[in-house]
């Protein structure tokens, strides 16, 4: 409980009616959760507006009102709060009422459009390594020590990330790494949290449904690194070429790492095969279970992350060692007889799909088929079905197009604009199969000795989203049956 003056601290008012000197039970923006005591946030949401429920609310017991708009009439007893942007005064309301846990934390936000996850997550997993105490808030599931509390979001909604924050400083957390996704930037889910670090990864096309434009998607990006406090350090990868733009405005301390540039954290790749990656990381040798060129990246980005935060480079890079991949990031198993290598990756994006082909291609010696199966999502960014399409077709030697989680859309309408991107050349080794589970049976049965599956787009889920139900759906586990299967 908290006194409604206390948890608006920060929180820029542009009108106060009724007492602020009151009691305040509970916080919520969503009025099905409203109970007696509570203070209601009337946010303008991307689907529902929260100003249509403020009398709702009010029947339900809530105590006081905080919203961009004021009703016609008010209620005695009842407070009321007009801000400019009551998502971004949400952000700071959470902050107060958990008694600000993120000034309590060492807290570092992970953005970029591929590898938060799995570089939050080796973050989360190296420090844990070296003997600390340590949150993690992820696409997969979010982990206070060794506790683990499912995901829902990318990046939780205010109320959320400030209870788990709170629940990791009463754990005895030192350190917390969370991915900062675009959209949560842009709610302003983050912006009232002491950050003492922030990376950018890279940028490319992705969430344009959401964003409208490219510009905008970047912008919203950005916005992590402008807000940044000069107390912390603004971390990015020097060889996008945005990385640069990140950093334009923020009040951080740039820092920077690269593979091909001249850089403050500098790493080169050795060797590179799927037992992992040899490289050179500042001066120093490094093997590191990881496969290929964008792990290279992500093993750049945690280090720098350590070295900056106090652990001495030996030490960070003797645990970097003893690292192994995040659930559905260039997962992969192998038969044993038929020697065919199944790979899982989250890539669902043109970018990350061409990375994961091009790491493929790389490291295979050449006489092996690499067949991909690879579906887009529905009611998402439809530009880059027809990309994703012809990459696969192009950097593979069979395709099978299938659904992904369609969503409330017509999977075979997905895969028309998906086949759009193809030539009649190209489309000559392309399947399609609409239900992914035999899509992925197809692929294992297509497969010789030694030759390479790849399942990209749903990585760590374990649910496929069809007409608003998600069904129990898991890659990896269908791939190892069925390859199991054929192996007997």
């Amino acid at each position: 409980m908290k006194q409604l003056k206390d948890i608006l601290y920060k929180v820029n008012l542009l009108d106060v009616i009724g007492s602020t000197a009151i009691d305040i039970q509970k916080v919520t923006f969503d009025s099905r959760q409203v109970e007696a005591g509570c203070l209601f946030v009337a946010v303008s949401g991307t689907q529902v507006d929260g100003h249509h429920f403020i009398q709702q609310a009010i029947d339900k017991g809530a105590k006081a009102i905080l919203c961009e708009q004021l009703p016609n009439e008010f209620q005695q007893q009842i407070s009321y709060i007009r801000v400019q942007n009551s998502a971004r005064a949400l952000a700071f309301v959470a902050e107060n009422f958990y008694d600000n846990p993120s000034e309590k934390l060492k807290i570092v936000a992970v953005t970029g459009t591929n590898g938060k996850t799995t570089t939050a997550t080796l973050l989360y997993r190296l420090f844990r390594e070296l003997g600390y105490s340590v949150g993690l808030l992820s696409t997969v599931e979010n982990k206070i020590n060794e506790a683990t509390i499912p995901a829902t979001h990318t990046t939780p909604d205010p109320i959320q990330l400030s209870s788990l924050l709170a629940d990791m400083v009463d754990a005895g957390c030192e350190y917390a790494f969370m991915e900062a996704s675009s959209h949560a930037i842009h709610q302003h889910r983050v912006a009232a949290l002491q950050l003492t670090g922030a990376v950018f990864t890279n940028i490319t096309h992705d969430h344009l449904d959401y964003h409208g434009t490219f510009d905008a998607y970047i912008a919203a990006k950005k916005q992590l690194f402008d807000e940044l406090p000069a107390s912390a350090f603004a971390l990015v990868n020097l060889d996008d070429k945005r990385g640069r733009v990140m950093v334009q405005n923020t009040k951080g301390k740039v820092q920077t790492y690269s593979l091909s540039r001249i850089a403050d954290f500098k790493g080169r790749i050795i060797e590179s095969s799927f037992s992992g990656l040899i490289m050179d990381v500042d001066g120093q040798e490094l093997y590191t279970k990881l496969i290929g060129e964008f792990n290279a990246y992500n093993v750049m980005a945690i280090y720098a992350v350590a070295v900056l935060l106090g652990i001495p480079k030996v030490e960070a890079l003797g645990a970097i060692s003893q690292l192994n991949t995040a659930e559905g990031r260039f997962d992969y198993i192998s038969t044993p007889k038929r020697k065919i290598i199944g790979i899982v990756d989250y890539a669902h994006t043109p970018d990350a799909l061409k990375k994961v082909l091009d790491t493929i291609k790389a490291i295979r010696t050449g006489n092996e088929q690499l067949i991909t199966v690879v579906g887009c999502g529905g009611n998402r960014d439809r530009e880059k079905r027809p990309l994703m399409a012809r990459i696969a077709s192009e950097l593979s030697n069979k395709v099978v197009l299938t659904s992904d989680n369609p969503r409330n859309e017509e999977p075979e309408a997905i895969l028309d604009e998906m086949y759009a991107g193809l030539t009649p050349n190209l489309s000559r080794h392309v399947l399609r199969i609409v239900d992914r589970k035999e899509a992925i049976r197809t692929a294992c049965q297509l497969a010789g000795h030694g030759d390479i599956i790849l399942l990209a787009g749903k990585g760590h889920e374990k649910y496929q989203e069809i007409k608003g139900v998600k069904y129990p759906f898991d890659d990896k586990q269908i791939l190892a049956e069925t390859l199991n299967a054929l192996e007997n």
